[in-house]
């Protein structure tokens, strides 16, 4: 088991690293920007690392603390999105909802994590009293999210194998991706594109189609992190933008090109395998794989991954749900000391 989990941390770090590193590679000689991708990458690496030390010494308090701090954040964080049109459909820039959604997945982690009852139908009360909080602040998006993570952390207690429910997890951004995609192009029906466009507005259909347009224009190494605002015919007619697509694949593909959309899904496929090595408990792996691809979903449609509240809480969740808490590691060495001697030895003291 250690040894898989020292594989895990390696191909994170190789990853993540390649993120910073290829974010330089695209700015060169092109006047990009690459201050952001850089502030997102150390965001998640920090959160993860402190999720890691917090989860391995407070498997308990650490989840706990930091739903109840997210909801705080989310509850009281002034509205971030420049325009009502950027609102639609994820409510203020998806910051919030993704915030929610995150904190619901630390409740229940925290709650699987419990060994007291009474603890644990305290944790998933605040579960369930994030998923009120999301309607209160009128987040959708944030209700339908919460609720999902909760209901799937519920039935996680009867998957015994955790690789089917990851997969499963991992199947539906592929499946919202190519969605996405094909309104963007315009190949679906046009009763069926209306309606998506009328979810989505069709801003942000726009800015979709003018990334797609760039990525066409520089398909390998991209226009520059950072210059989608600059070159975008539809954020040069708006009057009050932030300069995004609101998609994170669709943005990484216009400055990044097409490595920096494979590796921004290397990333979420490797904390995938990483829940998939998990020492921890299944149910504590796939509730925090749920909450995790909630904020993939977001991120394909919106610009969460632009805040870093809600990027160092992505790899704090992550590092949490991965980490072995204190003393698993003599456990299994024990228990594997007893497997090669055959049980010998081993009954004294019982």
């Amino acid at each position: 088991m250690r040894e898989r989990g020292n594989v895990s941390d390696a191909v994170g770090v190789v990853l993540v690293s390649a993120c910073a590193v290829w974010s330089l590679v695209t700015a060169a000689g092109r006047q990009g920007r690459p201050e952001g991708v850089l502030l997102a990458v150390l965001a998640v690496a920090a959160g993860y690392a402190c999720g890691r030390i917090t989860g391995t010494l407070l498997p308990v308090a650490a989840p706990g603390a930091s739903a109840v701090a997210g909801l705080v954040i989310a509850a009281t964080a002034p509205p971030a999105a420049p325009g009502p049109d950027l609102a639609s459909p994820l409510g203020d820039a998806g910051a919030t909802a993704a915030l929610l959604a995150l904190s619901t997945g630390a409740a229940c982690t925290a709650a699987w994590a419990a060994e007291q009852p009474p603890l644990r139908l305290a944790l998933r009360s605040l579960a369930a009293g994030i998923v009120v909080a999301a309607a209160a602040l009128e987040s959708t998006a944030g209700v339908v999210a919460c609720a999902s993570v909760l209901l799937y952390s519920l039935a996680a207690d009867r998957m015994r194998r955790r690789g089917l429910g990851l997969a499963g997890l991992g199947a539906a951004p592929v499946v919202v991706a190519g969605l996405a995609l094909a309104v963007t192009k315009d190949v679906l029906p046009d009763g069926l594109t209306a309606s998506l466009e009328g979810q989505l507005t069709q801003h942000r259909v726009l800015l979709w189609r003018d990334a797609l347009d760039l990525a066409g224009q520089e398909p390998f190494l991209g226009v520059g992190p950072g210059r989608f605002g600059e070159l975008s015919p539809t954020v040069a007619q708006t009057l009050a933008t932030d300069g995004r697509p609101h998609s994170a694949p669709l943005q990484a593909a216009a400055e990044q090109g097409l490595v920096g959309v494979g590796l921004l899904a290397a990333v979420f496929c490797w904390i995938l395998y990483a829940l998939w090595r998990s020492p921890r408990a299944t149910p504590v792996a796939l509730t925090a794989g749920a909450a995790l691809t909630a904020l993939a979903l977001m991120a394909l449609v919106g610009n969460v991954l632009s805040f870093t509240t809600v990027t160092v809480g992505g790899g704090l969740l992550a590092g949490l749900a991965t980490s072995r808490a204190w003393g698993d590691e003599f456990a299994h060495d024990f228990a594997d000391a007893q497997e090669r001697s055959g049980g010998e030895g081993c009954t004294e003291g019982r």
